[in-house]
């Protein structure tokens, strides 16, 4: 398995550590906020806290982002039509 990471829902990261982990600007964690992408608690960059599921949502993000050439909106975009897609999914499945 190549660059696989576990992290546990109880994990939180500051918005300093979440920049570290992802090897991302300020800036760029800042606009995947302004975006929707992360809800972060908190009033601003200096007491954000993110939970675990936040590292891997703004990885593909910006994954989705820079691969497709979509910008920030776009990969919103397309995160949230999966996400639908993967509930409709769970409607139709027995059980």
């Amino acid at each position: 398995m190549q660059g696989v990471v576990v992290v546990e829902e109880q994990v939180v990261f500051s918005f300093d550590a979440l920049c570290r982990a992802l090897g991302a600007g300020a800036d760029e964690v800042q606009a995947l906020v302004a975006e929707g992408l992360l809800e972060p608690a908190g009033h601003g960059p200096e007491d954000w806290r993110f939970g675990g599921t936040a590292l891997a949502r703004a990885r593909t993000a910006l994954r989705l982002a820079r691969e497709l050439d979509l910008g920030l909106a776009g990969a919103a975009l397309v995160m949230d039509l999966l996400a639908e897609i993967e509930a409709l999914r769970s409607r139709l499945r027995p059980g």
